[in-house]
């Protein structure tokens, strides 16, 4: 018969192990689950800047081209009108 106290100790032992085996896995990680989230973010807003970045070039390349076709029309007018 197992006595009251190996009994107590080996549950005791049991306990501890459970307990710190988290603790141990986390001490082999090599790379912390918290800093490796933070540079995971900085791309997504260095794509949104790109992307905004893309889009206000795009506009500005409209307008200017509707500024030229709105030029390019009202000089022909003029010449018809002229002529």
């Amino acid at each position: 018969m197992i006595s009251r106290i190996t009994r107590f100790s080996l549950a005791t032992f049991i306990a501890a192990a459970i307990g710190f085996s988290p603790i141990a896995v986390m001490a082999a990680d090599p790379a912390p689950a918290v800093p490796a989230a933070a540079p995971a973010a900085a791309p997504t807003d260095k794509a949104a800047e790109k992307k905004a970045n893309k889009k206000a070039k795009k506009e500005n390349k409209a307008d200017k081209k509707a500024k030229k076709k709105s030029k390019k029309k009202s000089k022909a007018a003029t010449n018809t009108a002229a002529q």
